[in-house]
């Protein structure tokens, strides 16, 4: 007890500087979204700006389409990243125990900024990219416009591979810290028995990484949903993601129209506790069974 209480009075100021700036943008954050924008007069407080961006007739088009959007390539980036990220730590797994050189290979990928990452991407599978210009040299195609559009397009395939190429290693990184605790007993047991691959990955590897692989794909989620540079580096104008709408909101030469981009700050917010909040229903009904 006295380890515990010397322990979060050692945490307490920096929990209470952080606390106290987080509470205050978040205080700040909805205000604004609420109207309250004294830089202008407006202190009273309504909910205009959730009615025009919920169901107004200028804005309510266009915040729908973005959530659908962002809901979409959140999510599917997700899912290949934890898909991805359990195949391969079960097929490093079947080695017994991953190669050291595996996670350096993993941290080198971490160390490009995700901005870096997409400029990149941008550069290698644009039409008038690396590989394009490749495919053009070999006679495979007739020109680099004859490349498939995987940049900038209207399906968000340019940013969905992006961020897979930089969660897959991330969430790696957390289920091989996780298979490097468990003995490899479990994997000789299930193979001695009969089991097949595909079954030591259901019945062995799953449940020991599951709630790593839970906890790492809510993180990317969440991350994915709010984050800014990488869709508006490889999106394009229509459809838009949240963050790059809520920022165009922000950034309006009319000050009045930035309670619409927080009120969108403030549902993106709502929507990432929804899920997170599903995704924990989930887990206590799967550890149910």
């Amino acid at each position: 007890m006295f380890r515990r209480a010397t322990t979060w009075l050692a945490l307490a100021p920096a929990l209470a500087l952080i606390g106290l700036l987080f509470g205050a943008s978040i205080v700040y954050g909805v205000g604004q979204s609420l109207g309250w924008l004294p830089f202008l007069g407006q202190r009273a407080i309504s909910l205009d700006a959730y009615r025009n961006v919920l169901a107004g007739p200028d804005h309510a088009p266009e915040f729908w389409r973005a959530l659908g959007f962002s809901l979409w390539v959140s999510g599917a980036a997700t899912l290949l990243s934890a898909l991805l990220a359990l195949l391969v730590v079960a097929g490093l797994d079947e080695r017994r125990r991953p190669a050291r050189r595996t996670t350096t290979l993993l941290n080198l990928n971490l160390a490009f900024p995700h901005l870096v990452w997409a400029i990149g991407l941008s550069l290698l599978l644009a039409q008038s990219g690396l590989l394009a210009r490749i495919a053009a040299a070999l006679g495979l195609i007739d020109g680099p416009a004859a490349f498939p559009v995987l940049v900038r397009d209207r399906f968000g395939l340019g940013i969905i591979l992006a961020y897979i190429g930089k969660e897959t290693p991330f969430l790696l990184l957390m289920l091989l810290a996780v298979v490097r605790t468990q003995p490899a007993e479990y994997g000789l047991v299930a193979e001695n028995l009969g089991a097949s691959r595909w079954q030591r990955i259901r019945y062995v590897t799953l449940p020991l990484v599951a709630p790593a692989l839970l906890a790492g794909s809510l993180l990317v989620f969440a991350f994915i949903f709010g984050a800014y540079e990488v869709p508006a580096l490889l999106g394009v104008r229509f459809p838009e993601m949240l963050s790059v709408l809520a920022l165009d909101f922000f950034l309006n030469p009319d000050l009045r129209a930035r309670a619409e981009g927080m009120a969108i700050s403030v549902l993106m917010a709502l929507v990432v506790l929804v899920v997170v909040g599903l995704a924990l229903r989930l887990r206590r009904r799967w550890s149910a069974t």
